[in-house]
């Protein structure tokens, strides 16, 4: 077996590894891992993630011949993209300014737009404060502003190259629109460069592709 190993299941940080394994035109068998009914906290996942999160894969030919497991999105696509020579551009100073870009996704985007999400998403029948989701709503923005402003003169994150800077969030801002329904709440149009940046990556034939092996037929662009 040579294939690398999916473990995941169709969420912001799921998707992103069907999505990058698509463009780097890397071989790879799913494993779907279904969080509702809590089978990322089985034995035999917790071995691949201590922390029992997905996505997770395991690589029959590792760094030293042997199999090797990763966890974590943003180490996945670095792995991934190192092992494939792709997405990850060979210019020393891009090369930082992407690695920059997916620790900015780990470190803000996904807590916050996670964090917000939930509670846009259960608050309003589990929690009686509005404070939560107002806290995580204003951070939200203040990150898309960033990221806006970035987009102004970036065609995509690191100037004209696709990389898997994009790939670690884009999803995410459609996850906002398409599944937290809260594009009006966060008025997503009004930051336009990156709505543009999110439909341009979402039509990109791989990111097609990946979206449809956890069956998302429909992108629901921005």
């Amino acid at each position: 077996m040579t294939n690398i190993q999916l473990y995941s299941l169709g969420s912001p940080n799921g998707i992103k590894i069907p999505i990058a394994l698509e463009e780097m035109g890397m071989a790879y068998d799913v494993h779907t891992v279904d969080i509702l009914k809590g089978e990322q906290f089985a034995d035999s996942f917790k071995k691949l993630n201590p922390n029992c999160k997905i996505p997770a894969i395991v690589d029959p030919q590792g760094p030293d011949g042997t199999p090797h497991s990763i966890m974590e999105s943003g180490a996945i696509l670095l792995y991934l993209a190192e092992k494939s020579g792709k997405l990850l551009p060979e210019n020393p100073s891009e090369r930082s300014e992407a690695i920059q870009w997916l620790f900015f996704q780990a470190a803000n985007i996904g807590p916050m737009f996670g964090a917000f999400g939930h509670f846009h998403t259960y608050g309003k029948d589990n929690c009686d404060h509005p404070y939560p989701e107002a806290r995580f709503a204003t951070e939200t923005q203040r990150l898309l502003s960033i990221l806006n402003e970035r987009l102004e003169s970036h065609e995509y994150i690191v100037g004209h190259t696709y990389s898997i800077a994009d790939i670690s969030i884009f999803p995410w801002v459609i996850w906002l629109n398409m599944f937290y329904k809260a594009g009006n709440q966060l008025k997503l149009e009004s930051f336009s460069h990156v709505m543009a940046w999110v439909n341009k990556c979402s039509s990109r034939p791989a990111t097609i592709r990946g979206f449809e092996v956890y069956n998302f037929t429909e992108m629901g662009k921005t």
